[in-house]
């Protein structure tokens, strides 16, 4: 046992066993963001023996205000790698597994399965009930937390004897009825306590002591400086973690979430519309109802007669913006839409694609056929297509 563990050794809560029970255990990451930052830091120092962190992104000027594993010079390199070398910077000691993935229905199991504790460090409702229903199949617990703006809160799921995250949330919200971290905003310093609250939560579990947020939801107020707790238990009914009736997963998380999709992320594949090729005469049923940033590019590059409406706010067009698009943001949407053609298709981007679907819902509602979503919004047309285009 070295002396960088000196502070824990003399805890009696701790202690020499404490410590070596510590540096056997394994803990997952997922999402190596705003939460993930604090908490893989906190864990990677008090001598974790494993860490797994799962991420499909790189790192953009944007995530330097709260992700604090990062700093400039490791702008575009997978955050995977980056947080790697920042962790076994601070201790050489720790073991870090790396996935520069998506976690998908296809790899979630297999993943969890290895780990003692799970902590769901994502900010998409999808990814939350996936890791959910994974932790639950696999017997692992999971400390989810969220930001929002100057708000998070905090709980621990998927337990022997406590509830499920799907026993406080049986159903997602609205797509677009929750705004995300890049339309909504968050205070950078608020991860960094929910991701150390969430570090300290999976230590507790490990060492079996104290009182985990099990059957509590923690609700933290950072404006006001204000946390309470709001007691929530397992449904009784939960086929999950109740009655355990359900076996496996969901056959797809983003149908179940309401997110437009192509299914689970594709690795190799020429770009293409989702759901089938559009025509330049097609009628409003041969019109896909999302699009790729890829396919969107090649459809560009060919000349096809499309208007690309974006539906952010000034700023964020200001920031970043596609040459040619129309520009109506999305409040504005119903009083303008007489604007927009209805012989032509219609695509509509908005920053990840979340405020583009609500939109092409409503004018399809509207009258017009031949409206098509791009997914992934313009975030993921700078990372796949054209990395000129700034991220924020």
């Amino acid at each position: 046992m070295t002396s960088r563990y000196a502070r824990h050794l003399v805890l009696p809560q701790v202690g020499p066993e404490g410590q070596a029970a510590l540096g056997r255990a394994r803990v997952l990451i997922v999402g190596v963001g705003g939460l993930g930052s604090p908490a893989a830091l906190y864990l990677a120092a008090a001598g974790v023996g494993t860490l797994g962190l799962v991420d499909h992104d790189t790192v953009a000027l944007h995530n330097l205000q709260r992700q604090v594993l990062f700093d400039t010079a490791s702008i575009d390199a997978p955050k995977t790698a980056a947080a790697r070398a920042r962790l076994e910077a601070l201790n050489p000691e720790v073991r870090i597994d790396t996935w520069q993935t998506a976690l998908t229905r296809a790899n979630a199991r297999g993943i969890v399965a290895d780990y003692d504790v799970v902590l769901d460090c994502t900010d998409a409702f999808a990814t939350r009930y996936l890791l959910n229903d994974a932790c639950v199949l696999e017997r692992k617990p999971l400390v989810q937390a969220s930001v929002h703006r100057f708000e998070g809160r905090l709980s621990v799921y998927a337990t022997t004897d406590g509830p499920c995250y799907r026993c406080v949330h049986p159903e997602p919200p609205a797509p677009g009825s929750v705004a995300d971290c890049a339309s909504g905003g968050v205070l950078g310093v608020l991860p960094g306590t929910l991701g150390a609250l969430q570090a300290t939560e999976a230590i507790k579990l490990l060492l079996r002591i104290g009182d985990p947020l099990i059957g509590r939801l923690l609700l933290v107020d950072a404006l006001g400086a204000r946390m309470h707790e709001v007691a929530i238990a397992r449904d009784a009914g939960c086929v999950w973690c109740a009655t355990r009736a359900r076996t496996e997963l969901l056959d797809d998380y983003e149908a179940f979430c309401g997110v437009p999709t192509t299914g689970e992320p594709r690795v190799t594949g020429e770009p293409r519309d989702t759901t089938r090729d559009a025509t330049d005469g097609g009628s409003a049923a041969e019109t896909p109802r999302a699009i790729d940033p890829e396919a969107l590019s090649v459809r560009l590059a060919k000349g096809d007669p499309l208007v690309v409406l974006d539906v952010r706010e000034g700023w964020e067009v200001e920031i970043a913006a596609l040459e040619g698009s129309t520009h109506i943001p999305m409040a504005e949407v119903p009083r303008r839409h007489s604007e927009l053609p209805r012989d032509r298709d219609i695509v509509v981007l908005c920053h990840h694609g979340m405020r583009s679907a609500m939109v092409a819902e409503y004018l399809r509602s509207a009258g017009f056929g031949r409206v098509i979503n791009l997914t992934g919004g313009i975030d993921r047309w700078s990372v796949v297509v054209d990395r000129s285009v700034s991220r924020y």
